[in-house]
């Protein structure tokens, strides 16, 4: 079969374009190496959907924040996407970085985001009055919010299902040849064809486009690491508290998340290894002690989970976005820690390059509505239903029935990381020791990394 495009990659951003493109009516593929999406950089992140108000002035990157958070806006209620109205706080803590406040609204309202603005240290504490003492003022921005950083890139998948795309998972594209007008790409489910390659591939970009190219660049994996409190923490802090920003990171923030707790993170660290992003102990208490010296309240509550990703960095600040014509190639490369917010943005800009080098999109067709179950504590959960059945994971009140539905389907879980991403199932306190048999038994067999339950596992 010959496809129109094949997008290599199945993260957040491979799953908008996919989306995109197959709104436009073009008969599409995605190839992802994973047992099923979401398996590389997407997978850990911070889930924040971000104004644009410091990203580069007349970046790219802004372009596609700006335009993947007012897409966001526009699609969510159809999509049941999640969106929490928590504002940010970027809080000066000594004189120098005070003195970069006024700077810092500077950039936002160039950036047309203009209702953000410096308050002084009695109003943080008003709005923020859990935080440590000693903050000399902030900037704050309003628009800032947080969401749920795995169900929107299953939605865009889904409606790209629904719209014809189609999904290979365990894919790992390995090469290819360009054959006239079209590609033959060999990977390691078989040789799939398509007149036009979308590189989205994340962390493996500059593998990937060495299949059509000398690779423009080169990713140098930045790894951030969270520390995640109990739900109790939850109520500490309302806004995003950031810090003033440096040249190299945005920095320690803290923050809620949609499952109703409090995070602290990420870390900055480059390392070479491009699958493993480990949690180091050391790093670890350093974003605790962070924590609790910016909300001291902390000290009260536990830290109940720790998670660890990686960030596709390249050796440029901006996204590396181009088509190449007489390849039948579009570069979608360098996408960093905005990737969540930017992925509609991009792929609104990846159509265009599409329609200006390779043809015309259908733009008068009607998104068939794909829903996706609410995973968000801000709004009702089945487990808090009249008659909500089984409930396999206490920590999270995950429900037998969503975990089922989440094995079948045009899209089910591929693997247990899949599946916990659909469900938040073995993701709570106890991290899955009391569930992970019951799982095991409901999946039965059908999770690449999930056996078959046996009376050990009971046990253990």
């Amino acid at each position: 079969m010959l496809h129109d495009v094949a997008i290599v990659g199945g993260g957040v951003v491979g799953c908008a374009i996919l989306r995109r493109l197959a709104l436009g009516g073009l008969c599409c593929v995605m190839l992802e190496k994973g047992a099923d999406i979401l398996a590389g950089a997407s997978k850990a992140n911070s889930a924040l959907l971000h104004t644009g108000f410091d990203a580069p002035t007349g970046s790219l990157e802004l372009a596609c924040m700006r335009a993947g958070y007012a897409e966001y806006h526009e699609i969510r209620d159809s999509l049941n996407l999640p969106l929490l109205r928590t504002g940010a706080v970027v809080v000066a803590w000594n004189d120098e970085d005070y003195a970069r406040l006024a700077a810092i609204v500077e950039q936002a309202h160039a950036n047309g985001v203009a209702d953000v603005a410096q308050i002084d240290a009695s109003m943080l504490y008003r709005l923020e009055p859990n935080l440590a003492p000693g903050a000399l003022g902030a900037v704050q921005v309003p628009g800032e919010r947080v969401i749920d950083a795995w169900s929107a890139p299953l939605a865009y998948a889904h409606q790209a299902i629904a719209h014809g795309a189609i999904i290979r998972r365990g894919c790992e594209v390995q090469g290819g040849e360009r054959e006239s007008d079209h590609w033959v790409l060999a990977t390691a489910a078989g040789e799939v064809m398509a007149r036009v390659v979308v590189n989205a591939a994340g962390l493996y970009g500059d593998h990937v486009e060495r299949i059509a190219r000398p690779a423009p660049f080169t990713i140098r994996p930045r790894k951030g690491q969270f520390v995640v409190f109990d739900k109790t923490a939850y109520p500490l802090v309302t806004a995003i508290v950031l810090p003033v920003p440096t040249e190299r990171t945005k920095g320690v923030l803290v923050c809620r998340t949609a499952y109703g707790n409090l995070i602290v993170g990420p870390t900055a660290e480059e390392q070479d290894d491009r699958v493993n992003a480990t949690v180091d102990q050391q790093a670890l208490e350093r974003l605790i002690a962070n924590g609790r010296a910016l909300v001291p309240a902390l000290a009260d509550h536990p830290v109940t989970a720790v998670y660890a990703g990686l960030r596709p960095a390249t050796q440029f600040k901006d996204y590396q976005i181009e088509a190449l014509p007489g390849e039948g190639w579009i570069t979608v490369g360098g996408i960093r820690s905005t990737g969540l917010t930017g992925a509609l943005g991009i792929a609104q800009h990846v159509a265009g390059l599409y329609v200006e080098h390779f043809g015309a999109l259908d733009n008068a067709v009607t998104p068939i509505p794909t829903s996706v179950p609410n995973l968000a504590e801000d709004r009702p959960r089945p487990y808090a239903q009249a008659n909500p059945g089984e409930i396999v994971c206490h920590c999270e009140l995950v429900t037998r029935g969503e975990i089922e539905a989440a094995l079948v389907g045009a899209l089910p879980a591929g693997d247990l990381g899949g599946l916990k991403r659909r469900t938040r199932c073995a993701m709570g306190r106890c991290q899955g020791f009391y569930c992970s048999w019951r799982i095991a038994q409901l999946a039965d067999g059908r999770l690449a990394d999930v056996p078959q339950p046996t009376p050990m596992m009971r046990t253990a």
